[in-house]
């Protein structure tokens, strides 16, 4: 049986608490259901990333080709391979 959730006085309590406990202990996740929320709009943080030369070079080319930005085709690189990654790692735990 799982534990009970706490009840917990604001953010920052419910923050330290999972910092600390395994969230498997109160939740079945076997249980859990896959969530899609159209209108949220997910934030971005700017972060900075060292390509080689010839491979920026090459992805502008092919942002230019496909008529959009380079930083906005190498989001789209990376959201398609995460997908790809995790549903290889899906399929290998479901065995």
């Amino acid at each position: 049986m799982k534990k009970a959730l706490p009840k917990f006085k604001n953010e920052g309590a419910e923050r330290e608490f999972w910092a600390k406990h395994d969230s498997a202990d109160f939740i079945d996740w076997r249980r859990a259901k896959r969530l899609t929320l159209p209108n949220l709009r997910p934030s971005s943080q700017t972060i900075s990333l060292r390509l080689p030369r010839p491979m920026l070079d090459r992805l502008k080319v092919l942002a230019n080709k496909r008529d959009v930005p380079y930083q906005s085709l190498l989001k789209m690189f990376v959201a398609e391979r995460l997908i790809a990654e995790f549903e290889k790692l899906e399929s290998r735990e479901s065995r």
